[in-house]
């Protein structure tokens, strides 16, 4: 007991440490795992005999992993992404998988061992490509949407892989050899039109059982009104779909993905994934930190440069198929380029498969460890394949747009200058010309100027950052300038303030700490973007708890007096050059002020007359407002 407690609290450890620290750094959680697995087994040698029982636990996180993709492929959903999903998808799958068996049928190998590779090398990282387009903001790009439809499918085309691995070992020069999984399997001896027709019987009775008997327990559940009952019960569906399909001999992860699909209209679908996310994420996790305890780092440090060559083959040979894929389907230049980059690496699908092989033997050890490698440093290398992306190809692409266009001249002078007409900016615009007043517009994107031009919004093509545009956009005669340009706000606010010191300015800002600096730089009102509507939401919440509308939004304006009183205090106490965390003078007129907002908002709620209009810590008094 001892033993087994010491071992589940050094990979729980290094896991957590692991996974942060790839988090912190962008490299995603996947990689967190295996990093977490290659320390606890190469490299400090924590791990024992326990990590082969461990992974056969572990991969049950890959069978709930898809069940809860089935889940969300809706077969209408499918339907209508069926040309992307077959021409891109289809494509770059078939030709990836083609060229690997060519590559690998030229250096000798056995075609049983080019297609196994070649679909291990043929699918990408979803968890890492996803969730990079989600921070970098790529996904709504031509190139980031592409992505996602071939991602899709590399999903879906996981399944037929995972059935057909078995086949290669039954039909190929590679024996099967015995293992614990042969005596459970009821269909071991049978003859092979029994086994097909036990198969298909089998999908048929799963098909049918969830698509007609899950939904009636679970309304039987929901009426007992037994929530633990929900995660009880698609937990037994999820494991008792993985025990029938593998005394069958069919991979219980396909039996699990036909659920899902099966299961993707129903109106429990919802239910049944948050029931079952935090089990597969502690599964999967599980799962790839025995994957990188059992990688052979021996092995890399014997045949280094050709270990790092065959990953460097496989980017460029990946990357190069969804180049010429982008051009056949007319993706953008910078688009085209996002593509094949983000795609290029191999995937989390490919331990998974390469699992499969390991069980049915049908690669040879020293190809099982370097082609493990191979996938690990794939991923390892893709966000340098991003940076690339950014720091170099969208840079010139956009150094090369704007060379293409000049700012264009501004040949009026008008009392309100906006710089931004985001979804920020627009709103304001919008506004003060239907009070009538005049604005100058200017932005740096290039389809947003035309497209408000087209629709009669008089529109300015220019970068706001630039001195030289500045000065010739009519400061001297403004009477207010709108700051909604992004990340050098604070530069445009400095510059402005310096030489036209009479201007008044309003900024938008990001967070707090973005707030203290435009204030610092000389913004005369700085509103953060959301901060009006979380204190609506506040008010709604506070009408829902019991609070009378009249209440709730006396307590609204009074809470959003305090906070701007607090900010432009804590503005002036503010120094960028020392950690928020370590201004103590800071921090303790932050506790004061929230406590006093506290004490005030409780006694107005008790009925206390509070005249807080007149209070000198009010807005009233405030001449620089931060909102």
């Amino acid at each position: 007991m001892t033993t087994l407690l010491l071992y589940t609290s050094a990979y729980f450890f290094f896991a957590v440490t692991a996974v942060l620290l790839c988090q912190k750094f962008g490299l995603g959680s996947v990689l967190g795992y295996l990093l977490a697995g290659m320390l606890i087994g190469p490299a400090f040698g924590i791990v024992g005999k326990e990590a082969e029982s461990i992974q056969h636990i572990a991969e049950f996180g890959v069978v709930m992993m898809l069940f809860l993709v089935g889940l969300e492929l809706a077969p209408q959903m499918l339907w209508r992404m069926r040309h992307k999903l077959l021409g891109l998808g289809g494509l770059q799958v078939l030709l990836t998988l083609a060229a690997i068996m060519g590559i690998a049928l030229a250096l000798g190998y056995s075609w049983q061992i080019g297609v196994v590779v070649g679909c291990i090398f043929a699918l990408s990282s979803t968890a890492i490509v996803l969730q990079t387009f989600a921070e970098k903001q790529l996904l709504n790009t031509a190139g980031g949407q592409a992505g996602f439809a071939v991602l899709l499918f590399q999903d879906v085309a996981a399944i037929p892989m995972l059935a057909l691995l078995p086949l290669l070992a039954m039909g190929g020069t590679t024996h099967q050899t015995a293992d614990a999984h042969s005596s459970s399997n009821w269909l071991t001896h049978q003859d092979a039109w029994v086994v097909a027709a036990v198969s298909v019987a089998a999908i048929i009775l799963i098909v049918l059982a969830v698509r007609y008997l899950v939904p009636y327990v679970f309304r039987f559940i929901a009426k007992s009104k037994l929530h633990e009952m929900f995660t009880i019960f698609t937990l037994a569906v999820v494991v008792g779909i993985a025990a029938l399909m593998s005394m069958i001999g069919l991979s219980p992860a396909l039996g699990a993905f036909i659920a899902g699909v099966a299961l993707a209209n129903s109106s429990y679908r919802h239910e049944m994934e948050s029931h079952l996310e935090p089990f597969k994420s502690i599964f999967l996790g599980l799962f790839f930190i025995t994957v990188g305890a059992s990688m052979n780092f021996s092995v890399l440090v014997a045949q280094f440069f050709p270990i790092i060559g065959m990953t460097l083959g496989l980017l460029l040979v990946k990357s190069s198929v969804l180049w010429l894929l982008g051009k056949i389907f007319r993706l953008p230049t910078l688009g085209g380029q996002l593509f094949a980059l983000a795609l290029a690496q191999a995937g989390e699908f490919g331990f998974v498969l390469l699992s499969i092989a390991n069980q049915h033997k049908l690669l040879p050890t020293q190809i099982h460890d370097r082609v493990s490698l191979v996938v690990a440093l794939s991923m390892v290398l893709t966000p340098l394949l991003f940076i690339f992306y950014d720091k170099v190809l969208s840079s010139r692409a956009i150094r090369g747009e704007n060379s293409e266009r000049p700012n264009d001249t501004v040949d009026e002078e008008n009392p309100v200058i906006l710089l931004g007409h985001g979804r920020f900016g627009q709103q304001i615009n919008s506004m003060l010309v239907s009070c009538g007043f005049h604005t100058t517009v200017i932005d740096n994107h290039a389809e947003m100027v035309e497209g408000l031009t087209k629709y009669g919004i008089k529109t300015y093509y220019g970068d706001a950052t630039r001195p030289e545009l500045l000065n010739s956009i009519g400061l001297h005669k403004a009477k207010l300038l709108i700051v909604c340009v992004g990340d050098k706000s604070t530069e445009v606010v400095e510059f402005a303030k310096r030489y036209y010191p009479n201007l008044t300015i309003i900024a938008r800002a990001r967070d707090r700490l973005h707030a203290y600096d435009l204030h610092h730089a000389g913004a005369d009102y700085i509103v953060r973007e959301t901060a009006d509507a979380a204190q609506r939401t506040g008010r709604i919440a506070m009408h829902q708890m019991g609070l009378s509308q009249d209440q709730a939004r006396e307590l609204t304006k009074f809470y959003a007096a305090r906070d701007r009183y607090q900010l432009d205090t804590l503005a002036e106490l503010y120094n960028p050059d020392v950690p928020i965390f370590s201004n103590t003078e800071m921090l303790k007129a932050a506790r004061e002020i929230d406590n006093e907002t506290q004490e005030m908002m409780q006694a107005i709620i008790r009925g206390e007359h509070i005249d807080w209009q007149e209070n000198p810590n009010s807005w009233v008094r405030i001449k620089k407002g931060i909102s």
